[in-house]
């Protein structure tokens, strides 16, 4: 099949597409090159306007005066620039509901000409949309990335982009989307409790992770205990950042000479990987039921991740024996008492170290998981 994959955020799209060549199969990548992460793409869709400098601040100020978003239009117009390239294909698979990150009445058109130019579309929930928030913002998840702002509403503006999800533009965009899509598919537990009950969800297919790229990497507990910290700023508060904080602190005072602790900001994908490949303990995030992309490949190359492993995971992949990863809780010293049993007990960082390869290869390989995409379009098609 001829495929093209839209927007690319995490890796996820570049691994499913890996996984899609191996079979055989046509795929190209369309989308920017997220902030600072900078993952590869086909077909780049890149603003050119300044968001810094003098610029930005004009356009700043013609938004406050006017409400004319200049950003969005120009958004619009480098998607519109690449449309004739972007027809002909099997199946579409866009990695959001706002393509663009333009205004409603933009989108909407954007979706109909990458409908009406292709065979099939799909949705893939796997980051922020109407449907997840709104599920988070009514309290249906026992915690969420919108957690912090439900106890303290004074965190809005740090939430704003979220919370803007849930505005009426946000729901018409959603419910036009997903009434007009060929199908929905989710990446995790996070996006699958929300689509249960939608009449176009297919279902969960697990994040691809190439394990023929990802190596495994046999850990050293002989030596200081390393434990990694990899910030994203503008995710600081929504993930929870705040708890590993809190009980690093309270590890290095404890363990000053068994630990080695290691916290990054804002680094650009390669140089992430290089800063961690040698730490036994990386923290992920806290406020999800399931493992993001970045925790599920520092789990393919050995790591004993702090992450989501809720309940609801467990249950779905019928998980009893091997731990596979830590369930960070929302609380500091559960944190900490969770670091102190491994550090204690080292041989454990070995056992669950291998059991998270094991579960990556069985559950995560990026074939396996290229194939539950393909039986999933063609089931509708």
């Amino acid at each position: 099949m001829k495929i093209l994959l839209v927007g690319e955020y995490s890796r996820l799209h570049n691994s499913l597409k890996e996984g899609l060549e191996k079979l055989g199969h046509d795929v190209t990548l369309v989308g920017k090159q997220d902030g600072f992460k900078k993952y590869p793409v086909d077909i780049k869709v890149q603003s050119v306007l300044p968001r810094e400098g003098l610029t930005n601040k004009i356009i700043q100020a013609t938004y406050k005066i006017s409400k004319v978003n200049i950003y969005a239009l120009e958004n619009a117009l480098m998607w519109y620039l690449q449309l004739r390239k972007l027809k002909g294909f099997d199946v579409v698979q866009i990695y959001n509901e706002s393509i663009a990150k333009t205004h409603t009445n933009l989108e909407i058109k954007l979706f109909n000409v990458l409908k009406k130019n292709n065979k099939s579309i799909f949705l893939l929930s796997c980051g922020i949309d109407y449907i997840s928030v709104n599920y988070a913002f009514t309290k249906k998840f026992r915690y969420s990335i919108l957690t912090p702002f439900l106890k303290n509403t004074k965190l809005k503006n740090e939430f704003r982009f979220i919370l803007n999800k849930l505005k009426p533009n946000s729901k018409r965009l959603s419910d036009y989307i997903t009434n007009n899509v060929n199908g929905i598919i989710a990446s995790d537990m996070d996006y699958h409790l929300p689509l249960k009950n939608h009449t176009k969800y297919l279902g969960l297919a697990p994040n691809p992770i190439n394990t023929d790229l990802i190596q495994y990497q046999p850990l050293d507990v002989n030596k200081k205990i390393i434990i990694f910290h990899g910030i994203n700023s503008s995710a600081y508060v929504k993930k929870g950042n705040i708890y590993f904080d809190k009980a690093l602190k309270i590890i290095e005072k404890k363990y000053p000479n068994k630990v080695e602790i290691i916290i990054t900001r804002d680094l650009p994908y390669s140089n992430y990987i290089q800063h961690y490949k040698n730490c036994h303990i990386l923290l992920d995030q806290v406020y999800a039921y399931d493992q993001g992309y970045n925790a599920l490949e520092a789990m393919a190359r050995g790591k004993v991740v702090f992450t989501g492993a809720e309940t609801e995971w467990l249950e779905h992949y019928d998980l009893t024996e091997d731990e596979i990863a830590i369930n960070a809780l929302p609380n500091e010293n559960s944190i900490a008492k969770k670091l102190e049993w491994l550090i204690q007990n080292p041989e454990k960082i070995l056992e669950i170290s291998s059991a998270a390869r094991r579960f990556i290869e069985k559950e995560h390989d990026y074939i396996l998981a290229s194939e539950k995409y393909i039986n999933m379009w063609t089931k509708v098609l």
